[in-house]
C-alpha cells in the first residue's frame, strides 16, 4: 500500500476549543480542507438543527463538530501509533500508513450535510452522505483539489471510508461505528452546547483503553465501565435531547413548511417568493451547486419572505416556526393510534388542514437510535478485548448495557394545534369541537399537560 504523505505547515496550527481544548493542525492537507469554501460552509449550517428552540445555547455547527472528530481521530491514531503498530502482517494491529487518511475522513465526514439536514433530507430525497461523497470526488471542488495533493486517487479513497466500502474495516469504524470519533464528539459537544450533563463520560479513560484489532476498533476489560459511562449517556441524549418533543414539533412544522412551499412552486412558481439557491430544490430540479448554495440562512431568509405570503397555511407555518409557536402533541401506541382519524377530522371541524397541522412523528424512525448490538447496528457490536486477546460483545459482560439490548427507546407522538386543548376566548364558536376534541383524547387516556 502507498503511504500518505502530506507536507507539514511551517508551524503547528492550533484551534481553541470549548470540548478539546485545542484542535492541533500539523499537515497542509488538513489546513487546505479546513479553508476550502465547502467546508467554511459548515460554519452556517447548525449541528442540532432547530433544536436551539428547546435549548438556546444550541447553535453550534456542523463546522466545530467536523473539527472535533478529527481531532479526536488524531489523538486515537497517535494513540495507535505509539502503542498498537503492525508488526507483521494480518496481526490485526494499526498501519500508521492509514493516519492521514483516517484524519481526512474523520474531517470530512459530514462535509455533505444540508441545513436542517434529515428535515430536509426525508422531503427532497437527498442524502448526506452521498452528497460529502460528491463534494470529495467531485474535481470541480476545493476539497477535492486539497485532497489531491496527497495522491490522484486520495479523494475516491476519503470517500470510501465514508461510504464504509474501504477495504481497511479499522479506518471505517474509527469514524462509523457503535463507539466512534463521531458520536463521542457530538455527545460532549451537544451536551457542552444544550447545557445539560446526559451526555459527558469520561473521554480520558475511553481513550486510554482503545486499541484496534483485525476487523475495527476494541477497548480493553479494564475499562469496561468507562464504555457503559459512554452507553448511558447517549441512551441520555436521546431521550432528554434528541427526542424531545418540542424539537420534534418544531421539525413538524418545518417539514410541513417546506412541502406546502413545494407544492404552491410546482402549482404556479410566480405565485411563492423564493430565492434562486431554493427554487431549485421546490422545483425538483437542482445540482451540487444548488445543494452547496444552501445554508441555514438562505433558509431563514425564506421563511421571513413567506410569513407575509398570501397563501394563509405558508404564512401561519413560517410565523410559526419562526416566534417559536409549537404544535402540542399526544403519545400514541397500536392501541390507540385508530383514535387519530377521529382527531383529524375534529382539528378539520375547527377549520386547520389536517395534511398541514397535524403528524404522527415516530422517534424510533430518527436517524439516532440508541445502544442495540442485535439492531440496525448491528454489523458494529462494541467489543471488549480480554487479556487472552479474546473478544466479548459489551452487553455480554455488562448488565447495565443488556439491560437496554434490544430495547425499543423513544416514543411515538401524534402532533396537532395547540388550541385544541387550550381554552381560547376568541374561538367559541368552535367550543363544542374543542370539547369534543379534549374530552376525546383525556377520555382515552392520550393527554397529559406537562408541567
Amino acid at each position: 500500500m502507498t503511504k500518505f504523505k502530506s507536507k507539514k505547515l511551517d508551524h503547528e496550527k492550533v484551534i481553541r476549543d470549548p470540548v478539546h481544548n485545542y484542535i492541533h493542525i500539523r499537515d497542509k492537507v488538513i489546513y487546505d480542507v479546513i479553508k476550502s469554501k465547502e467546508f467554511q460552509r459548515l460554519r452556517r449550517i447548525k449541528q442540532l438543527g432547530p433544536a436551539s428552540y428547546v435549548f438556546p445555547g444550541a447553535t453550534h455547527t456542523r463546522f466545530e463538530h467536523n473539527l472535533g472528530v478529527y481531532e479526536l481521530t488524531r489523538r486515537i491514531c497517535n494513540i495507535f501509533n505509539d502503542r498498537y503498530v503492525s508488526q507483521t502482517p494480518g496481526d490485526g494491529l494499526w498501519n500508521p500508513d492509514e493516519t492521514l487518511l483516517a484524519e481526512c475522513a474523520a474531517l470530512l465526514h459530514d462535509i455533505g450535510h444540508g441545513p436542517y439536514s434529515h428535515t430536509f433530507e426525508h422531503l427532497f430525497n437527498t442524502d448526506h452522505e452521498k452528497m460529502g461523497q460528491k463534494i470529495i470526488t467531485d474535481e470541480n471542488t476545493e476539497v477535492n483539489k486539497a485532497l489531491r495533493q496527497v495522491s490522484p486517487d486520495f479523494p475516491e479513497l476519503v470517500a470510501q471510508v465514508i461510504a464504509k466500502t474501504y477495504p481497511n474495516p479499522q479506518v471505517v469504524k474509527l469514524i462509523s461505528s457503535q463507539a466512534d470519533a463521531d458520536r463521542m464528539d457530538y455527545l460532549l459537544r451537544d451536551a457542552y452546547f444544550t447545557g445539560v450533563t446526559y451526555g459527558s463520560f469520561d473521554l480520558t479513560r475511553v481513550l486510554e483503553v482503545i486499541r484496534p484489532y483485525k476487523d475495527g476498533i476494541a477497548f480493553t476489560d479494564k475499562g469496561i465501565h468507562a464504555v457503559e459511562d459512554y452507553i448511558i449517556s447517549r441512551y441520555q441524549m436521546y431521550q432528554q435531547v434528541y427526542f424531545h418533543r418540542i424539537n420534534r414539533s418544531t421539525e413538524v412544522i418545518l417539514h410541513h413548511l417546506l412541502s406546502r412551499a413545494q407544492s404552491l412552486y410546482q402549482e404556479d412558481k410566480h405565485q411563492l417568493l423564493v430565492t434562486p439557491q431554493l427554487a431549485a430544490f421546490l422545483a425538483g430540479d437542482w445540482n451540487l451547486n444548488d445543494y452547496l448554495s444552501l445554508d441555514d440562512g438562505v433558509m431563514e431568509t425564506n421563511f421571513s419572505m413567506w410569513r407575509n405570503s398570501s397563501d394563509q397555511i405558508l404564512a401561519d407555518l413560517a410565523t410559526s416556526y419562526l416566534d417559536r409557536h409549537p404544535l402540542e402533541s399526544v403519545k400514541v401506541n397500536k392501541a390507540t393510534e385508530e383514535l387519530i382519524p377521529k382527531l383529524k377530522d375534529l382539528i378539520k371541524e375547527a377549520g386547520f388542514n389536517p395534511e398541514y397541522y397535524t403528524a404522527t412523528n415516530s422517534a424510533f424512525d430518527e436517524p439516532y437510535d440508541a445502544y442495540k448490538p442485535s439492531g440496525k447496528n448491528a454489523h458494529s457490536p462494541i467489543e471488549i478485548m480480554q487479556e487472552d486477546g479474546s473478544l466479548i460483545e459489551l452487553s455480554e459482560v455488562s448488565p447495565l448495557v443488556k439491560s437496554l439490548n434490544g430495547t425499543l427507546q423513544g416514543d411515538e407522538r401524534f402532533f396537532f394545534p395547540k388550541t385544541m386543548v387550550e381554552k381560547n376566548d376568541d374561538l367559541e364558536l368552535f367550543d363544542p369541537i374543542y370539547h369534543e376534541f379534549q374530552r376525546y383524547i383525556k377520555n382515552n387516556e392520550l393527554y397529559y399537560p406537562d408541567h
